[in-house]
């Protein structure tokens, strides 16, 4: 008989593995995570194997039992994890074959590979879900405060340059349109995802007469009337990580979004802008400084969207030249893909909260959006209204800040006579158009920043987040 070195696959060596070794190779401390998940996997695995014939109906509920009398370990923290077992899996499955011997027939025509495959997909599923909740918070917060600024106006920037005038509140469901997407993509990966690639094995299935569909039913890998959704390729199930991948994306460009939006607040928040002021709770101020309030939220979440992006890059560049199908290198695919859910997670939690608690300072945005040049645009159009081809009203325009410049004075302190000797369109009512009330009210168009549209939108978003 030949000597068991190891609980799962030692049979065929004559000496254990080295505790180094071990030590290296292990993952149960990473993917114990996954505890819940591969209960139920093994759950559902079990219930086909009875469905098939495979093990008793008494075997089945012995083995149900003694799966939540772990999973309730686990929960409590009273479950013993051994290193020498590896990974959750074979975890789990040890102690519960020293407590129910119909255990050992649990493993029936499944192999880790397409169990870790299940597990993952599953916890996927509901990290879309839980991620995107909280994104969507975020969103409450920022729909909030737009609603409640909805009549402060500011200069738009391009180029970081004053540009246009908008109201903070368009400047804001901008934020919303972004934070959508992000939910959107979640919502495709959860879906791609939902394919199940449980029997699939170790690579090319098993020759016992499993139930695939059946599992996966039990699993919830179903499309929305109800059929069984399973992976169709042995080989690509337990070697794709398509999902993984998509997941850590989707997170990455949550990442560059919340920096973005993080940098509005930073920048607005500054001594130099004095839009806004964020909330203490949520800054911090010097060691040696006493004057100082840092926008310290904004900068991490900042700064970690370059974790979430190294994420991404570090599951790229792990699968990216492995053979068909599974290979050990896979198993480095958690410690990126869990970082990024949680971190994800979290910066969601901190921009809604961040976001919260910021108040804008009325006198500042007043007197930001009160420079005429905002409306040099404008201009324009009252030129191509009045027949003058574009190209030669944005000239006109230009020519006509030049001079203003070099006078030393507003464009609208300029004369008549000015504006006529640089074009013949303008008229004795070219300077009307520099009112900031006439500028929002004539930006109908959807998307616009104007009045009436902007109701339109606030209306819109609290309708898709009720």
């Amino acid at each position: 008989m030949a000597k068991q070195t190891q609980a799962t696959w030692g049979g065929r060596f004559e000496a254990g593995p080295a505790a180094l070794m071990l030590r290296f190779s292990e993952s149960a401390s990473l993917d114990r995570r996954l505890a819940p998940y591969d209960v139920a996997c093994s759950k559902a695995h079990s219930e086909m194997l009875a469905h098939v014939g495979l093990l008793t109906r008494k075997e089945c509920k012995a083995i149900h039992d003694g799966l939540d009398a772990i999973l309730a370990d686990i929960a409590s923290g009273r479950f013993h994890w051994e290193e020498r077992l590896e990974d959750v899996h074979m975890n789990i499955e040890h102690a519960l074959t020293s407590k129910v011997p119909a255990a050992a027939k649990l493993h029936t025509a499944r192999s880790r590979n397409d169990q870790v495959a299940t597990d993952m997909r599953l916890f996927l599923r509901d990290a879309c879900a839980a991620l995107s909740a909280k994104i969507k918070a975020a969103q409450a917060a920022v729909l909030s405060v737009a609603s409640d600024n909805r009549n402060v106006l500011i200069p738009g920037y391009t180029h970081l340059q004053r540009a246009q005038p908008v109201f903070a509140a368009h400047h804001l469901l901008a934020w919303m349109e972004m934070l959508q997407r992000d939910r959107d993509r979640l919502a495709e990966v959860a879906q791609k995802a939902n394919e199940c690639p449980l029997g699939s094995g170790a690579v090319a299935g098993t020759t016992l007469p499993i139930d695939r569909e059946f599992a996966a039913k039990l699993l919830g890998f179903v499309d929305s009337r109800g059929n069984p959704r399973v992976t169709q390729n042995s080989m690509d199930a337990v070697a794709d990580r398509d999902p993984f991948i998509e997941f850590a994306s989707a997170c990455a460009l949550f990442g560059v979004h919340g920096s973005r939006i993080a940098e509005d607040l930073i920048l607005w928040s500054s001594a130099e802008f004095r839009f806004i002021a964020l909330p203490d709770a949520f800054c911090t101020g010097s060691s040696l400084m006493p004057q100082k309030k840092n926008p310290d939220s904004c900068e991490l979440i900042r700064g970690k969207s370059a974790r979430l992006q190294g994420n991404l890059h570090a599951l790229l560049t792990l699968v990216k030249g492995l053979p068909l199908a599974y290979n050990r290198d896979l198993q480095e695919d958690k410690p990126p893909l869990f970082d990024s859910f949680d971190q994800s997670s979290l910066c969601a939690e901190v921009l809604g909260a961040t976001i919260a608690g910021m108040t804008f300072n009325a006198g500042p945005c007043a007197d930001a959006v009160s420079d005429p040049a905002l409306l040099a645009t404008d201009l324009a159009d009252y030129l191509v209204s009045r027949g003058v081809p574009f190209r030669e009203a944005h000239h006109a325009v230009g020519a006509a800040v030049a001079l203003a410049e070099r006078r030393k004075c507003r464009i609208t302190e300029l004369a008549t006579a000015d504006m006529v000797r640089i074009n013949r369109g303008f008229g004795a009512d070219w300077a009307s158009v520099f009112d900031l009330g006439r500028a929002v009210e004539m930006r109908k168009g959807t998307g616009m920043p104007g009045t009436a549209q902007l109701a339109r939108q606030l209306a819109r978003w609290a309708k898709a987040l009720a």
